[in-house]
């Protein structure tokens, strides 16, 4: 089992997870999150004042999958997240050793 760990634009959660679902992926976390890569930020004017805005509002999505399920779900949260434009975000990869279904104790792969 994997855990892909993705930063989004908050605007485009909406078609990440009509995308899981076409995939039959279900199930996620989802937190607001701040953050920033390579654009370092951005410079903002309100009333006449300029101040930089250096965090970005983002969403972190934690989705797990099993490992035959990868591939095509890291290329669909990509596709549905992509604008083509700086700041888009990043999937993470992570092994995930097991899993325990608190109210029934099924572990691994039925625990999903």
């Amino acid at each position: 089992m994997k855990k892909l760990e993705c930063i989004i634009r908050p605007h485009k959660l909406d078609e990440v997870r009509e995308a899981l679902d076409r995939l039959d992926v279900h199930g996620m976390t989802v937190m607001e999150v701040q953050g920033y890569g390579r654009q370092k930020g951005h410079t903002e004017h309100y009333r006449g004042v300029e101040y930089k805005e250096e965090f970005q509002p983002k969403l972190k999505l934690d989705i797990l999958v099993r490992d035959d399920q990868v591939d095509e779900t890291m290329k669909a949260v990509q596709d549905a997240a992509k604008t083509g434009k700086f700041g888009d975000g990043k999937i993470f990869l992570c092994e995930v050793e097991d899993i325990i279904r608190i109210r029934t104790g099924d572990r691994g792969e039925h625990a999903l």
